[in-house]
């Protein structure tokens, strides 16, 4: 399967899990989960949220942030991959200058 994220719409979440400010996805819907392109721009998060049967798995395209992850908090820059497995509870905050891009794929059971 191909995915084209190029061809995808863009959508802004204004305060996605209780979070601050906006981020901006394209999402493309898996026959078992979704993957996600995301920026969060400067200061943006999102909150603290639980996964009870998916798994969040993260991956730092470019920008800084931290992720609180299973108790733990973990500090974002490219090339790290933080993963929310199922029973987790997670969040992700911009702490740098620039966006933080992401790529997420959930994995449902």
């Amino acid at each position: 399967m191909r995915i084209d994220f190029n061809k995808l719409k863009e959508i802004s979440i204004s305060g996605m899990n209780g979070g601050s400010g906006e981020i901006f996805a394209k999402l493309s819907p898996l026959p078992k989960g979704k993957v996600i392109y995301s920026r969060l721009p400067k200061g943006a998060s999102i909150g603290m949220h639980g996964h009870k049967t998916s798994t969040d798995i993260n991956f730092v395209v470019s920008g800084e942030g931290k992720s609180f992850c299973g108790g733990a908090e973990e500090k974002l820059y490219p090339g790290i991959c933080c993963c929310a497995l199922a029973g987790d509870s997670h969040s992700i905050i911009n702490t740098g200058e620039e966006e933080l891009v992401l790529f997420t794929v959930v994995v449902e059971p």
